[in-house]
């Protein structure tokens, strides 16, 4: 890649970082904005994300006594690896120069070293409530990782190749591929991989305030100021990256294939149509969803997994 194409290419990386940072806190606040409207509610208007974030980042941080290191540095690792991800997979672009490490198994370990330093932040303080979340976490996270990996597998097997760029490629030169029964069974495992991975309805609540019933929140209990905005912001973005994976390895059109800027503005705006109207389908469907009991939940991704591991069957039986 050399020349103008080089230069697009690179813009639109960064332009995908950019997009990803600002947008992903829009987003959660037009989810929250349409639970609100649904259930009756005025709501706190779509830009009351930012405010939070802009409100927390004015703060003294503070951080509980006997925490060590990793209690300050996970914040840290959540945020940069979801801005790495944000970086080289295809969301604007499959013209990146940062597209060949753009690698399902490389993308997903991403994912999950910001889960697990998460986790282990929850640990580090020592209290009741900050463990049984890990614990949880860390159950979720054992049965969701393999459900993203064979989901995204099955489609890379008719590419014979596992970089997210070349099978987004592929589809695009393949509309018909879609309609397929490895991409239906795919993309039914990885919708719920993803709720579950983010921390949605029936898996988790995000807005619960009933400690015994938390997963995500009980690990954060502890954080204030700076590295709660952060925390904060990095599972906005992580929503935000998962439902355009979702959206372009099933429904990749708009996105930019060559090397124009017009091509990127396009792109950009064709994303965020996208990822607006998944996280739409998602607020209005947690308004009729319950929070399944935790001991229910590994039985929901189990369903998941099986699904994931047919269309990799088929995808091998197909090919």
């Amino acid at each position: 890649m050399t020349g103008t194409a080089g230069v697009a290419g690179a813009f639109g990386s960064a332009l995908q970082v950019v997009v990803v940072i600002a947008g992903s806190p829009v987003l959660v606040g037009v989810m929250r904005q349409v639970r609100a409207r649904l259930d009756g509610r005025a709501g706190p208007g779509v830009g009351q994300p930012w405010r939070d974030l802009r409100k927390l980042l004015r703060k003294d941080p503070l951080a509980p006594r006997g925490t060590s290191e990793v209690f300050r540095l996970a914040p840290v690792v959540m945020v940069a690896t979801t801005v790495v991800v944000a970086a080289v997979a295809p969301f604007l672009t499959t013209e990146s120069p940062l597209g060949p490490i753009a690698d399902l198994f490389a993308v997903v370990a991403l994912f999950a070293l910001g889960t697990v330093a998460l986790a282990l932040a929850g640990i580090d303080t020592g209290t009741a409530f900050g463990g049984m979340g890990a614990s949880r976490e860390m159950t979720i996270t054992a049965l969701v990782e393999p459900t993203l990996l064979l989901a995204i597998f099955a489609l890379s097997v008719r590419v014979n190749s596992t970089n997210l760029g070349t099978i987004v490629t592929s589809t695009l030169h393949d509309p018909g591929q879609v309609v397929s029964p490895v991409s239906l069974l795919a993309l039914v495992a990885l919708a719920v991989a993803v709720i579950a991975e983010t921390g949605r309805l029936p898996v988790d609540n995000p807005s619960t305030h009933l400690e015994l019933t938390m997963v995500h929140e009980a690990m954060v209990l502890e954080y204030s100021g700076p590295d709660l905005a952060m925390v904060e912001w990095a599972s906005a973005m992580r929503l935000t990256l998962f439902l355009g994976l979702l959206a372009n390895l099933f429904a990749p059109w708009g996105i930019a294939s060559g090397g124009g800027l017009t091509a990127l503005f396009v792109a950009v705006v064709v994303f965020a149509v996208k990822v607006g109207l998944l996280g739409l389908a998602l607020a209005v469907g947690e308004v009729f969803l319950a929070k399944l009991r935790l001991f229910r939940v590994p039985e929901l991704l189990a369903g998941s997994f099986l699904l994931a591991l047919l269309a990799v069957a088929a995808s091998f039986f197909l090919a």
